[in-house]
C-alpha cells in the first residue's frame, strides 16, 4: 500500500461516519495533509451542512498553504446549499487534490477537476476508485439516474418459502435476523411493501433502533384498511400509499383517498404499466421526495415486480435452516418467472455470512 491509497483509506473511514445522515447526499470525507502527516480531518454530516473539504480545510487554516488535500469525491464547483468546494480549496492554496471518483451529479461531473488545474493545483483521479464507488453506490445512482437505490429484503426457509399454505409467516428466520433488518431499515430513507402484506401480516415498519424510515405502500386500488398499524401512532413515520392513477374513476376510491389525505397520507397516483403500477415512474417520484435508499420487503409479487423490471440494484436473502415445503406455500420471488435457466436475474458480489443460526446471501443485481 502507498501512501496514497493509506490516506484515502482514512478518508473512506471518515466518510463512512455519515451513512445514516448524510441522504441524499454523498457519503464523504477529506484531510488535509502536509509533510506526511495529517493536520486537518473531516466528514460531510447531513444534507445542508458544510462539505467535508470546506470543513477540514477550516480546520487547518494558514497550515493548508502547499498541503495536499485527500477526498473521496470530486469537489463540487456550483453552488447548492453550501458555497462550491473548488473556490475554498484554491483559496487556501493547497498544492495538490488526490480523489477517488469524479462526481456522477451533471453540475460537477468533472468542472471541479479542470477549475482546479485552471487554477495550478496538481490533480490525481483514481485512488481507490473501487472502494469509493462502492461506498456511494446509493448516491451514483441516484444522481445519474433520478432513482433511489433499491434494495430487495426477504426472509426464507431453505426452500424459499415466506409462509405455509395458510400463510402463517412467524416467524421463519431467527430474531438476530430480525435485529439485523431493522438495523437496515433505519439506514433506509423509505421501506416499500405491497398491500396484501399490510392485509395479511398488518406490520408496523418500525426499527428498533431510533431512526424509523418513511413507509410506502403499492395498492393499486386503495385496499388498504384505513386502521392498519402502518397508519396509527404505533407507526409515526410519513405514510405514503401509491396507487393506479385510472382506479381514481370509482367514487369509492376518490372518497377513500381524501380520507387518507386527511390523516396526513400521501397517495400518489401513479400511471399503470400492464395494468399494475409503473414502479420505473413511481420511483422517480420518489427521488423528487428525497428518498435515495429505498428497501423493498415484499411479498413475493412486490418483490418480482422490480425484479422483472430490471429496477432492483441489491438483494438480501434471509435463509432459515427449515424446510417448509408445500405446492400452495408462498415463495419469495413469484410474478411470471423466466421460460429458461439461461434467462435468470444474474448475480455479482455474492456474499455469504451467518446471521445467528440463518444464512445472509448478499449480493448486487447484475441490470
Amino acid at each position: 500500500m502507498n501512501k496514497h491509497e493509506f490516506f484515502m483509506r482514512k478518508v473512506l473511514e471518515l466518510a463512512e461516519k455519515g451513512r445514516l445522515t448524510t441522504s441524499p447526499n454523498p457519503m464523504v470525507g477529506a484531510l488535509v495533509v502536509k509533510k506526511g502527516k495529517i493536520i486537518a480531518s473531516a466528514y460531510h454530516a447531513r444534507p445542508g451542512g458544510l462539505h467535508a473539504e470546506a470543513i477540514a480545510l477550516r480546520k487547518a487554516g494558514r497550515d493548508a498553504k502547499g498541503a495536499t488535500l485527500y477526498v473521496n469525491l470530486e469537489p463540487c464547483v456550483h453552488v447548492g446549499r453550501t458555497p462550491p468546494c473548488v473556490k475554498a480549496i484554491i483559496k487556501s492554496g493547497i498544492r495538490e487534490v488526490y480523489f477517488s471518483i469524479i462526481d456522477p451529479n451533471p453540475l460537477n461531473n468533472g468542472k471541479g477537476k479542470r477549475e482546479l488545474e485552471k487554477n495550478g493545483i496538481s490533480v490525481k483521479v483514481g485512488v481507490l476508485n473501487k472502494e469509493a464507488s462502492g461506498l456511494n453506490e446509493v448516491f451514483i445512482k441516484y444522481a445519474t439516474k433520478s432513482m433511489p437505490f433499491v434494495t430487495i429484503k426477504a426472509a426464507e426457509s431453505l426452500d424459499g418459502k415466506i409462509a405455509t399454505k395458510t400463510r402463517d409467516s412467524k416467524w421463519i428466520t431467527t430474531d438476530a435476523s430480525r435485529d439485523y433488518s431493522h438495523g437496515l431499515r433505519s439506514g433506509m430513507d423509505a421501506v416499500l411493501v405491497g398491500v396484501n402484506t399490510i392485509i395479511r401480516d398488518n406490520p408496523v415498519l418500525t426499527s428498533r433502533r431510533n431512526r424509523s424510515p418513511i413507509k410506502i405502500v403499492l395498492d393499486s386500488n386503495l385496499r388498504a384498511p384505513e386502521d392498519a398499524n402502518i397508519f396509527s401512532k404505533k407507526s409515526p413515520a410519513l405514510n405514503i400509499v401509491a396507487i393506479l392513477r385510472k382506479s381514481l374513476n370509482d367514487p369509492r376510491i376518490f372518497k377513500k383517498v381524501e380520507k387518507f389525505n386527511k390523516k396526513g397520507i400521501l397517495v400518489i397516483a401513479c400511471p399503470g404499466r400492464n395494468n399494475r403500477i409503473d414502479l420505473a415512474w413511481l420511483l422517480k417520484e420518489l427521488a423528487e421526495l428525497e428518498i435515495s435508499r429505498l428497501l423493498v420487503e415484499g411479498g413475493g409479487d412486490t418483490i418480482s415486480g422490480f425484479l422483472e423490471q430490471g429496477l432492483a440494484d441489491k438483494v438480501l436473502f434471509f435463509i432459515a435452516p427449515k424446510i417448509i415445503g408445500g405446492r400452495g406455500a408462498v415463495t419469495s420471488v413469484e410474478g411470471k418467472g423466466v421460460d429458461k435457466v439461461s434467462q435468470a436475474i444474474k448475480l455479482r458480489d455474492v456474499r455469504v455470512e451467518m446471521i445467528g443460526e440463518d444464512i445472509l446471501v448478499s449480493a448486487n443485481v447484475r441490470n
